[in-house]
């Protein structure tokens, strides 16, 4: 029994009766004999010993709420002020057993100095005298020490675990915890990661609203749990807005780099937040994010992280960027400042020239070159969105023959229709974002001579995507080789160089 308020276990008007109140807080505690059966138990004997009959008595277990605790705590209280006389003492097993803080301790000693109630503690008894409060107090001082000092280590071992990249306590659905070498830690569930990159591809890609993606995974066989095979519209919201699946662990309000592996990529999550109204579509969060570049010791991509510092100017902002293996045994733990790659950017582009009118021909055909696959990938998606938008016109027309038939009620018609619409609004933002991106490379493309030069003059000023797709055709990626950029052979940065004899 977790949480009850006793109801009498012995009516008796013959011999003595007792009141109790027994606690326990933590799995430790029981481990250590202190369950309730065992407190109530020791009362029993206690109230035996004594020519008495325990009658009554309050349960406070662990797996109560703090509130629940309060208000049974509340409820024993108030319970002995008003039947104090009819009560030879209220029992507790032991003194921090009584009182969780000093607080409690002194509602306790009023109601044994005001309605003359004694309190016992059946395993460490003291007088109802000057020496015998204070040792009481002291008790109870170190218990609530004791207490507060357990919250505390609880507290900072949480911390440790986020800043060593782990979630806080339970992971979130998709993934599952398993313990390696006594710690735990999460990975990807077999199936559940599945159900979730599924309802993300569903929303990014095809543009299904909430309602009719939780339909999709349900027709699809991919139930929440087997008790309860569809996910809730609420559940799939929440989701579809949690970075957890970006590689994330969220922790007093904020968001900080996690070790588990992602289960969403970062273009298909801003497509996500796109669809949402969130955002305006960006591959890319930071500008050296994205996998532009690679780290040189795993082969991995180095991410981005913003932190904010306390600086006597205020509250300052700081990019750092890392590998996302980082905090892996073994991996060197190097971080570079944002302005610390923009540094080095610059010297790689001090050299950098196009010096013939043939030269900046062939930069526009190299910068063509390297959008093109992002361009035909854009006109792909904007294809198959135009194509979806010219189905919802006839299922607009087959709804309302439905209904001119008199085959779904008015209620179920505005609701199709209120889907309808939400869809097609969904669809056609996904229409401008496509062309607005088609347009926008086309004009980099051809503006790319210009960039370059730009880029070269003004790099620290200039805008962060502009500054990404710029370093994503000049360099083609980067490896990070200690806390030096490096630059792969072969890019048209090399044949960019002055002094490097330009073949056509």
């Amino acid at each position: 029994m977790n949480q009850h308020i006793g109801q009498p276990l012995v009516s008796s008007h013959d011999d003595k009766r007792y009141i109790g109140l027994a606690r326990v807080s933590s799995r430790e505690q029981e481990r250590e004999g202190f369950s309730l059966d065992v407190q109530v138990d020791a009362f029993h004997a206690y109230a035996k010993r004594h020519g008495g009959v325990m009658e009554k008595v309050f349960r406070i277990a662990e797996t109560a709420s703090k509130n629940e605790q309060r208000k049974i705590f509340r409820e024993a209280i108030t319970y002995a002020k008003v039947h104090a006389a009819e009560y030879a003492g209220m029992l507790f097993y032991k003194i921090d057993r009584a009182a969780r803080n000093l607080k409690d301790l002194v509602m306790l000693e009023e109601i044994e100095k005001d309605y003359g109630l004694p309190f016992i503690s059946v395993t460490q008894p003291v007088d109802n005298t000057p020496t015998g409060r204070m040792v009481r107090r002291t008790l109870a001082t170190i218990g609530a020490f004791q207490t507060e000092q357990q919250s505390l280590d609880i507290r900072e071992g949480i911390a440790k675990r986020v800043a060593l990249g782990w979630f806080p306590n339970r992971c979130p659905y998709g993934y599952r915890n398993i313990r390696i070498n006594g710690r735990a830690i999460a990975e990807i569930h077999p199936e559940n990661g599945l159900k979730v990159r599924r309802a993300f591809d569903l929303r990014a890609y095809e543009q299904l609203i909430v309602e009719e993606l939780v339909h999709r995974l349900y027709d699809e066989g991919l139930f929440y749990t087997p008790s309860k095979p569809r996910f809730s519209v609420t559940k799939m919201h929440a989701i579809l807005g949690d970075m957890s699946y970006l590689g994330f662990v969220k922790y007093k309000g904020g968001w900080h780099p996690g070790l588990h592996d992602p289960l969403v990529d970062q273009t298909t999550w801003d497509l996500v937040r796109v669809s949402f109204g969130e955002q305006r579509y960006r591959s890319h969060q930071l500008v050296y994010g994205s996998e532009l570049i690679r780290c040189g010791h795993c082969g991995h991509p180095v991410t981005g992280e913003e932190k904010e510092k306390l600086t006597l100017a205020g509250l300052k902002t700081y990019i750092y960027y890392r590998c996302a293996r980082y905090q892996r045994p073994g991996h060197p733990r190097i971080r570079l400042r944002e302005a610390e790659i923009d540094s080095q950017i610059e010297v790689l582009m001090a050299d950098f020239r196009i010096q013939t009118p043939e030269v900046e021909g062939w930069t526009i055909k190299v910068a063509l070159e390297r959008l093109r696959h992002e361009k035909a990938s854009s006109e792909v998606r904007t294809e198959e969105v135009k194509r979806q938008l010219s189905l919802i016109e006839a299922q607009r027309d087959e709804l309302l023959n439905l209904r001119l038939a008199k085959n779904i009620s008015e209620e179920r018609f505005a609701a199709k229709q209120h889907e309808l619409s939400e869809r097609e609004t969904l669809l056609r933002r996904q229409v401008e974002l496509a062309e607005a991106q088609r347009t926008e490379i086309e004009g980099l493309a051809m503006q790319a001579p210009e960039v370059f030069r730009l880029a070269r003059q003004n790099w620290g000023t200039m805008d962060r995507a502009v500054k990404h797709r710029i370093l994503k055709i000049l360099f083609g990626g980067l490896v990070l080789e200690g806390t030096l950029l490096a630059t792969p052979s072969g890019t048209p940065l090399e044949l960019f160089r002055v002094g490097v004899p330009f073949c056509g």
